[in-house]
Formats: structure tokens, sequence, C-alpha cells
């Protein structure tokens, strides 16, 4: 079988980048070992939740995806931060960030990983250019300056054009490729669930700082009438383990502290997931007939909405390549300029929350009061402020 482009991995990016493809009129197949989980009480739902800011809101209108998404979403119209890095567990200083300041448009819009999946895999079904095969993986990879042939996990071999890695942090295709990377670990996990609360959020992601990492409120839709959030609680590794081993009642008071009660007394509304958290970057994010996007490319922790953007910034750019391409589309010269056009951009953004993520980890009061000290500080110079949002989107360069 020939195609132009095989894609390795079928996550959110995955399915992304066989859209973008596909919607440009190239034969794409897309793999994924793992069959997608689109329900959210399944075991094995993906109940960590997207911000798409506003330019992969624009990229995914452009490539027919945000058009089933739009429903669905909830507007972040303003990023609010509190330090409660005090004595005692309580906000100290509180700082808002509203998209009015620097955009007519909201910062972004915010969906469920799993409905994410769910959605994007209906998207494909609708087009012919597309074919995605879920339970079938890579096995091998062997290239040359003409072409790529890719082994399945069923015994096939296909010919393609471009092998789009999009397989995760840990990518089977970058590591047959032989592209080193540098990784940073942080002692840290991650929780991720959903609750409920009595005070509404009113459209506000509201992230609080004290040790341990950030706990994070993402604004969901209403659950059964009552105001709900996603969160994601980032805390030293053998308290997010404990914190996991709590029984429901106790978690639950757990979090309510730890979110200075801000919203109320909060209720979970779903089962826990957890996970570690790292930084890691490619030393390069193309080889021969390959390229690099997403967790195989760049790996951040869940601070300021970078992630998922930074992968369609990838996609975007190397849709874009590809265009001026033509018929020469994964030659070493269309993969080169990919590479210049986006590492210098990921090893800023990477090391840049990098740096944030260890602030956030802080647990030595005084450190902790200079943190809040230079919050309030790079709030109050508004050119800063704005910059800071500015940077956030993506709209200037770093």
């Amino acid at each position: 079988m020939t195609y132009d482009i095989v894609v390795s991995g079928g996550g959110i990016a995955g399915l992304a980048a066989a859209a973008a493809f596909g919607a440009d009129g190239h034969s794409v197949l897309c793999l994924d070992p793992t069959p997608p989980v689109t329900d959210r009480d399944a075991d094995g739902a993906d109940l960590r939740t997207t911000a798409f800011l506003q330019p992969a809101q624009a990229f995914l209108d452009e490539i027919g995806l945000w058009a089933r998404l739009q429903g669905h979403a909830m507007p972040l119209q303003v990023m609010r931060i509190v330090d409660a890095g005090g004595e005692e567990p309580r906000a100290r200083v509180t700082k808002e960030f509203n998209a009015s300041d620097i955009s007519d448009q909201p910062f972004g819009w915010n969906l469920p990983n799993w409905l994410l999946r769910r959605e994007f895999v209906a998207h494909l079904d609708g087009l012919d250019t597309v074919t995605f095969r879920a339970g079938i993986g890579t096995t091998s990879l062997f290239t040359r300056e003409a072409e790529a042939r890719v082994g399945l996990s069923d015994g096939t071999k296909v010919r393609c054009k471009l092998v789009i890695a999009a397989d995760g942090r840990n990518s089977p295709i970058r590591k047959a490729a032989g592209i080193d990377i540098q990784t940073t670990r942080f002692g840290q996990k991650a929780l991720a669930f959903a609750v409920t609360h009595p005070i509404p959020h009113g459209n506000v992601s509201t992230e609080i700082h004290r040790t341990g990492g950030p706990f994070t409120f993402v604004p969901l839709p209403d659950l059964e009438g009552r105001p709900s959030s996603a969160i994601v609680w980032m805390e030293e590794g053998p308290n997010a383990e404990a914190l996991m081993a709590l029984d429901t009642k106790a978690f639950e008071e757990a979090m309510t502290t730890r979110s200075c009660s801000l919203f109320g007394p909060l209720e979970l509304a779903s089962r826990r997931t957890i996970w570690p958290i790292i930084s890691q970057h490619a030393d390069r994010l193309s080889g021969e007939r390959i390229a690099l996007v997403a967790e195989a490319a760049h790996v951040v922790p869940p601070i300021g909405a970078q992630g998922l953007n930074m992968s369609l910034k990838d996609i975007s750019v190397l849709r874009d390549l590809a265009r001026q391409a033509g018929s020469h589309i994964g030659d070493r010269k269309m993969l080169d300029a990919y590479h210049q056009t986006r590492i210098a951009d990921i090893r800023a953004r990477v090391a840049g929350i990098t740096l944030l993520n260890r602030t956030s980890m802080l647990s030595a009061q005084p450190l902790r009061d200079i943190r809040a000290k230079g919050l309030d500080a790079l709030y109050t110079l508004k050119p800063v402020r704005k910059t800071l949002m500015q940077l956030g989107l993506g709209a200037r360069g770093i």
C-alpha cells in the first residue's frame, strides 16, 4: 500500500495532523496501537482538558474540525493566578489577566480530551483521503532519499513520502530515527479529575500556587445543574500517590483545602487519573522522510495551556511547508526548513515552562514570599502584562 503520509499516533495531535493533511487532498494513513476511548466514563478515558488558544482555534477552524467542537467548548475570557504561599492555605495575591486587554476574543476555548478524540475520529470517518486504523501500530521503519517504508503490527508494509511521528513522549518513530532527547524530571505527578462546586467559575481559569505545583481550575459546562470544573493538581510524587489513595470524602476535604475554598466545597465528579510530570525536547525535529510533532518533539508541564497548542503549531507549520514543497513533500529541504522554523520557539517555551514549574514547586517560605512579590510586580507593569499574555497565546515570537 502506498500513501502520501503515514501519521504514527492517534492521539489528539495525530488525529489533527491526519485531518489537516487530508483536508489538503493528501492520502493519509493514521495509525494508533491503542483504540481511542471516546466515552467519559469508560476505563482509560482521558479526563484532562485542553484549552485551545486563539491561534490553535483558528487552525482547527481552517482544517474543518472547529465546527464539530464549538458547541461543546467553554470560552476562557479570564486567566486568574492566585498565590497562596503564606503560612495558611488562603489566597494572599490574586491577579486576573483579561483577554479584552489584547483581543476582542477569549484567550481560548476549553474541551475535554475524551470528547476531542470522539469528534476528531468522527470527522476523519467523513474524509475520503484519510484511513484511520485503530489497534494497529508501527513495528519497523526504513527510509531512503525517495521514500519511507513502514512495517505495521498486522504484518503489512506501507510506503509513503512522509512519516509524521505523533506517537508520544516515548516515540518509537523517533527512536527508530536515532534522534536523541533532553529530559528534565521534577519528581512530580499530576492528578486530573472533574469536580462540581457551589460558586460559579464565570468562565475563569484559576491557577492556585502554594507548593508542589499549581492547582488549576479549568471551566467545564454545568454538570447536573451545578457549576463544574476540570482540575489538574500537581504535587511531589509521594504526595500525589498518597492523595490518590484517599477515600472520596478525605480527598474532597483535601482538595477543598488546597483550593483555598475559592469555589466552596468541592465534590468529586469523575474518577481520578495520575501521570508523571516531565519536560522534554528532541535534539532535532526531523530526519530522513520523518517529522516529529507534539510529544514526540516536546513535552511540557501542564502550565499556561501550552502543550497541545505548541503541537498544533507544529502541524500548521509542517502543513504550510508541504504546500510549498508540492510534489517534493517530505524531502530534505522541506524537513530541514521545518526543524529550523520550529526549534527555537520549542526550546524557549520548554525552558520557560520548566522555570515556571520550578517556581510553582517552591516550599521554603522566603522563596514563596519572593514569588508572590514577583507576581504582583509583573502584573502592575501594564506593558509587561500585555506582552506576557501575547507570548502565552503564541501571538509574538520568543
